[in-house]
């Protein structure tokens, strides 16, 4: 979770030392695991653990510390980006990951015939949001004897690259199958692992929500997003 500030909060900080605490509070908190909030800059109480909504606030001197030593770095900036909680999100089986997928091989001296299936998941999200730039990269073991043209030289791997504009859910309703043949120069070839990449905007897995807490501050816009980090698929 960053919190973006205006480049003229530190004009005004400077002017006005005496601030009233930022406090926000995060709901459906406990779908987190391994929350990490920024010790410099954040505090919270440690009795309300187990709750749905988990309350933090500001170490108000040290954010304005910090905030004055970006504003040194970066004087053109015109906002920033401070990174307040680290985390990771609770998941439990197929129904808590956005893109289903199925790898199968086919594997023989000459030939390696691939199959990949993917289906859109919109019940792993908080709101269905379309994902974008869908990249499906899987090694083949083996020289091939006919490289595409996506295939650099002496590298064995295939990628199958939707271009940026596409979403999935638009691609056949989100349910479909890619398929290659390769022709293999040094034998029947070994399965491997496909990793894909993939990112969306305007919700999140966790459905967490930030809002803020007291007067004196503001949320003038709040953005949610998720991209596939270690996202793997074995056959």
């Amino acid at each position: 979770m960053v919190l973006s500030f205006p480049a003229g909060i530190t004009r005004h900080f400077a002017t006005h030392p005496t601030q009233p605490v930022l406090t926000f509070s995060i709901s459906n908190y406990t779908r987190l695991e391994q929350v990490l909030p920024n010790p410099q800059l954040l505090c919270c109480d440690s009795t309300a653990d187990g709750l749905d909504i988990k309350e933090f606030w500001v170490n108000m001197p040290n954010l304005m510390s910090h905030l004055k030593k970006v504003a040194e770095q970066k004087p053109q900036a015109t906002y920033y980006n401070v990174d307040m909680i680290k985390y990771q999100v609770s998941a439990e089986g197929i129904q808590s990951t956005p893109l289903n997928l199925a790898v199968s091989w086919r594997c023989d001296s000459t030939n390696t015939d691939l199959r990949i299936d993917y289906k859109y998941n919109m019940e792993a999200m908080a709101a269905p949001v379309p994902l974008y730039n869908l990249q499906f990269l899987v090694p083949v073991d083996g020289v091939m004897a006919r490289p595409q043209a996506m295939i650099p030289p002496k590298i064995s791997k295939v990628m199958y690259k939707y271009s940026a504009g596409t979403s999935l859910h638009v691609i056949t309703a989100g349910v479909g199958a890619l398929l290659g043949r390769f022709q293999m120069e040094n034998g029947s070839c070994r399965p491997s692992q496909l990793a894909v990449q993939f990112s969306s905007e305007g919700s999140t897995l966790s459905g967490c929500d930030i809002q803020l807490v007291g007067i004196g501050y503001r949320l003038s816009l709040v953005k949610k997003r998720f991209a596939a980090g270690k996202y793997l698929a074995d056959n």
